[in-house]
């Protein structure tokens, strides 16, 4: 009744179908409406009973979910991407176009990815020798023509999975540029920031989105398994360049494959946070751990970080991370360490090394508020080893993405683990997921990523 999109499966307590409203068993994937116990109606959900969330809430009203819902519903998702504080420039911006529950379509997840293949990509470029030599956007532009986009999708939960061909249809088509003088409706045409009433015909390249050459399916998340759904990955249509693309965020060249990389292929959630992180950078020696393919590292290298020091257990993430610091030309100033996070924390503290920015981004420890307890064990033991062999004055970006974490339990964890370690701690800044990842009012696990920024005082 306040906006939360779930129906759990024990608060339930009857269901009826037909006109005489007789006793019934839900169907996966089939659509039901929902009303409270006082006979007010909520609204449609889709419905699978082998799941312990067994009605996810699309529309309050009784709307049908066919093609037509669907286009409607994306297309007002790109809508609010080109709108502040996201303000997407589709043309030379990657950026999550859908997110589930946040954007009334649960269980959906859409990744847009706007680059050049690698191979074209490393053609064109050689890896630079300094941060001033690396190819820019516009570099990339001028030599190789405007580029292109993907889209990574995820089907989470039943009811889009039953529906994934009428999605795929609409999600050719909402990108289509119309004919004409770009005017945009409800039936058909691209949407595009309308800047001085263009569209399509007149706005600028950066400023419309574009036909995706390929779709690729990253559905392997524990969430599918717990829908009762078998893992699903591989192109769906089009073509996905093998190798990979070469992005650009914030004007540096990041390679991003889905083929071999985690969720839907790189983490479009911590653009902001990454930014902000290379301010602390500076002539610093850092460690980033969990790093991944290399997001915060190449920030603090391009910010001219003296050494970066990157961890993460997966041997091929650092691969990419490597050809990440050679398209920015950074390579020479990242370490890369194969190594679980704990067992690297704790060699380093014994070893007594010190660093003046420490980035700690793990996985989600808690899939679930029942496993808080035990994840808070890990997210303290973690920063307390991390404020250990951080230099007084040195900064920790601390970060979790564990939906059950709250912002105020994050930050009494932080507070636990500086009195752990006997260090005293400035809060200098805290964020969440970048804003083409929506928080939606009512529905708290939106609200998943926190990112505090810490100066160690003594």
């Amino acid at each position: 009744m306040q906006g939360h999109p779930w129906v759990y499966g024990n608060e339930i307590a009857r269901v009826l179908a037909g006109p005489g409203a007789v006793p019934a068993a839900l169907v996966p994937g089939e659509v039901a409406d929902v009303e409270s116990s006082r006979k007010t109606y909520v609204g449609r959900a889709f419905v699978n009973p082998n799941s312990k969330i067994t009605a996810r809430m699309y529309s309050s009203s009784k709307e049908g979910a066919d093609k037509g819902f669907f286009r409607r519903r994306i297309r007002e998702a790109m809508r609010r991407r080109l709108l502040p504080p996201c303000s997407l420039a589709p043309g030379r911006e990657s950026a999550r176009v859908v997110f589930g529950e946040a954007d009334f379509l649960p269980g959906l997840v859409v990744d847009r990815f706007t680059g050049w293949a690698r191979s074209a990509f490393e053609a064109a470029f050689r890896a630079a020798d300094s941060p001033g030599g690396a190819p820019s956007f516009e570099d990339a532009r001028a030599a190789l023509g405007p580029p292109s986009s993907w889209l990574s999708v995820q089907f989470l939960a039943w009811g889009v999975d039953a529906r994934r061909d009428d999605i795929l249809a609409v999600l050719e088509e909402a990108f289509v540029p119309p004919a004409g003088n770009g005017a945009d409706n409800a039936d058909a045409g691209s949407v595009s920031t309308g800047a001085g009433g263009a569209g399509a015909g007149g706005a600028g390249a950066d400023e419309t989105f574009s036909a995706p050459l390929g779709i690729i399916e990253k559905s392997a998340a524990k969430a599918r398994e717990m829908e009762g759904l078998p893992p699903a990955e591989g192109v769906l249509r089009g073509n996905f360049p093998e190798g990979g693309i070469v992005i650009f965020e914030n004007g540096f060249p990041f390679l991003v494959d889905p083929a071999c990389g985690q969720k839907t292929g790189f983490y479009l959630d911590q653009r902001e946070n990454r930014r902000l992180t290379a301010r602390y950078a500076a002539r610093a020696r850092v460690l980033d751990v969990c790093s991944y393919t290399g997001g915060f590292s190449i920030y603090a290298a391009r910010a001219g970080a003296l050494q970066v020091t990157s961890v993460d257990v997966s041997a091929e993430a650092l691969k990419i991370l490597a050809v990440n610091a050679a398209l920015n030309g950074v390579g020479g100033r990242i370490i890369p360490v194969e190594e679980d996070m704990f067992e690297s924390l704790r060699r380093m503290e014994r070893k007594k090394e010190r660093f003046d920015l420490v980035i700690l981004d793990p996985p989600a420890f808690a899939k679930s508020r029942q496993a808080l307890e035990g994840a808070l064990r890990g997210y303290r033991e973690i920063n307390v080893r991390a404020m250990k062999i951080l230099r007084p004055g040195g900064v920790l970006a601390s970060c979790s993405c564990s939906h059950a974490l709250s912002e105020e339990r994050f930050k009494k964890m932080i507070a636990e683990a500086a009195a752990d370690a006997g260090r005293a701690a400035h809060q200098l800044d805290f964020r969440t997921q970048s804003p083409d990842h929506p928080v939606r009012a009512g529905y708290g696990e939106s609200y998943y990523l926190k990112c505090g920024f810490y100066r160690m005082v003594y």
